[in-house]
């Protein structure tokens, strides 16, 4: 479903990318993860289109997307969840919903508000909260939420457990799978390696902008060197 090659991107004259290559075969979760400051979200931004790379390709469905607009990718059914959730504060959880609609694709996975709402059992009894007044866990599941109304082949989350609890934690997992077994793609970057590798298919592990591992969960589980070279974990 996702094809990038060789991208190269950065900040001025800082690089951050040199030649990050990785595919995401549709109907999989795939993990992309390393250390804080290694790439992962530069990476999505590039593929949103919410930065430009310097050079390499970026395949969706087959189509050339490296130079679209971050709407123009949301059109063709590729959505983020970013990891500062940007929910609009003043709105309340239905009308953040609402405004995720607009714009967005033509997808067979793309739901209307009530639907999303039927699903998010904790959303619906706050359909009328504003966002400001929402935990941490609440505005996960909105920016989530927000992201199925605009119709998500490809749902891209980061850092979608950072600073939940446990339990919240739990139930992200959860809905992840779940989405997933709904036939939506995931690519996620995530710091929790333990969650990463629960839920993922295939991991790509990025370090100092280029990718030093891909393969199964339990590959890299089994790979200690690797696992302390450039996570300084194990799990």
């Amino acid at each position: 479903m996702l094809s990038v090659e060789n991208l190269r991107a950065g900040y001025g004259e800082t690089d951050v990318l040199s030649g990050v290559s990785l595919d995401v075969p549709e109907g999989e979760v795939v993990a992309l993860i390393g250390r804080n400051g290694v790439g992962k979200t530069t990476t999505l931004r590039c593929i949103t289109g919410a930065l430009s790379p310097t050079s390499g390709s970026i395949r969706f469905d087959g189509e050339d997307v490296g130079g679209l607009s971050p709407v123009e990718t949301v059109r063709r059914g590729v959505a983020l969840v970013p990891e500062e959730r940007r929910v609009f504060p003043g709105l309340s959880v239905r009308e953040n919903l609402a405004v995720g609609a607009l714009g967005g694709s033509d997808s067979a996975h793309r739901r209307d508000v009530d639907d999303v709402l039927d699903t998010f059992e904790n959303l619906r009894e706050r359909r009328d909260s504003r966002g400001t007044d929402l935990s941490g866990g609440e505005q996960q599941m909105l920016a989530i939420a927000r992201a199925l109304v605009c119709g998500a082949d490809l749902l891209m989350l980061d850092e979608p457990t950072e600073g939940l609890a446990p339990l919240i934690v739990e139930r992200v997992e959860e809905l992840i799978r779940d989405l997933n077994e709904e036939g939506i793609t995931v690519l996620l970057v995530e710091q929790n390696v333990a969650v990463a590798l629960s839920l993922a298919d295939r991991v790509f592990l990025l370090d100092r902008g280029s990718i030093v591992f891909e393969g199964t969960p339990e590959e890299l589980e089994a790979n200690e060197d690797v696992m302390d070279a450039h996570l300084g974990v194990s799990v």
